[in-house]
């Protein structure tokens, strides 16, 4: 019993030392120089400061969803990243049940055009919400629409960022000529049709300053 008692005890530490380390994780530095955060809806309180000194250049932050739906933390957020020395950039969650027009005019009017920003960033993904699955030319028809209305709004060319299933049922990487925001926890992925800008690293890191796990993303070299 006592042997046994001793196995498991050591295999529990095992396990909360393997945890330690996934949440830890990030590509190297030396490699990746320039890595950040992604921020979904409804963040929470942020400590931008205490993000900068570990390790972030810069975040993105969601600021709409489909055609209706306002980020409540983004304009705060938005506002508090220079200041602790971020560059921020803004991204919208593209719904494939809404019009294009819609959304883009959505985002167009409530993410201010800022010269210090980086490009926005659209994601496409297959979403819980949305049974929709549209004609590839539908999809790519409307998605270009929407691309080319923020861009006359940023001024920027925009960032993809493509999920695995959505890339695989479309192929928007190969139709759209614009940088890819890839997403692959641990391992650099390679299912898009051109290589990434950006990748979505891990979506379990842990970072001080920011409650639950964390989006972490390193800029190509």
């Amino acid at each position: 019993m006592i042997k046994a008692a001793a196995v498991l005890a050591g295999l529990a530490m095992l396990g909360v030392g393997g945890w330690s380390v996934a949440t830890s994780w990030h590509p190297s530095a030396t490699r990746y120089p320039l890595q950040g955060v992604d921020l979904g809806p409804n963040p929470g309180a942020v400590e931008w400061g205490t993000v900068r000194a570990r390790g972030a250049d810069f975040a993105y932050l969601t600021a709409t969803i489909g055609a209706t739906r306002r980020d409540p933390g983004f304009e705060a957020n938005w506002a508090a990243l220079p200041e602790a020395g971020l560059r921020r950039g803004a991204l919208h969650v593209y719904s494939l049940c809404e019009r294009a027009s819609d959304q883009a005019n959505a985002f167009n009017t409530f993410v201010p055009r800022t010269k210090d920003s980086l490009p926005a960033a659209v994601d496409i993904h297959f979403a819980d919400d949305c049974p929709a699955r549209p004609d590839r030319a539908v999809v790519v028809n409307e998605l270009a629409r929407f691309i080319a209305m923020v861009e006359t709004h940023t001024r920027k060319p925009m960032l993809l960022r493509i999920s695995k299933p959505v890339e695989a049922a479309y192929h928007l990487s190969a139709a759209i000529d614009r940088p890819v925001w890839a997403v692959a926890n641990l391992f650099a992925p390679a299912y898009a049709a051109r290589p990434w800008r950006l990748w979505r690293a891990t979506d379990f890191r842990r970072v001080d300053g920011i409650d639950g796990a964390v989006n972490w993303d390193v800029v190509a070299r």
